[in-house]
């Protein structure tokens, strides 16, 4: 991989890592049922989660051989979450956006850091 390549994979890796992190920011002081009747909170996670999808599409375009090298990193899922939040505009599953909330984004957090690291890069950089 040339460093142009590494340095823009690095980049999506961490448009990925910021947002989770903002989701996990936005999410720390509620609980569920909250999270359901608070449309800012909403609309804040949903945002993220498209910059997840979105960087989660553009490594699957640009680096095709990504999901061979890390085939347990959820690529199509995140583009298809995105693709749904995208697409769906106000009919959106909030139960099943928690659970990913407090299922998945700390597993794909792990995923992302293992991979920046195995690419020699430390970590999260500060945020805008």
């Amino acid at each position: 991989m040339s460093r142009r390549d590494k340095l823009a994979l690095i980049d999506y890796l961490e448009h990925i890592q910021r947002a989770i992190s903002r989701i996990q920011r936005y999410s720390a002081d509620i609980d569920h049922a909250a999270f359901l009747v608070n449309e800012e909170k909403q609309d804040a996670v949903i945002r993220n989660l498209e910059i997840i999808g979105e960087a989660a599409g553009n490594i699957q375009r640009h680096f095709p051989d990504f999901a061979t090298q890390y085939p347990d990193f959820p690529l199509k899922n995140a583009y298809g979450t995105r693709n749904a939040l995208t697409h769906g505009y106000f009919k959106v599953d909030l139960d099943a956006f928690w659970n990913t909330i407090v299922r998945d984004l700390p597993l794909l957090k792990i995923q992302v850091a293992e991979v920046l690291q195995s690419l020699g890069h430390s970590g999260e950089s500060p945020a805008p």
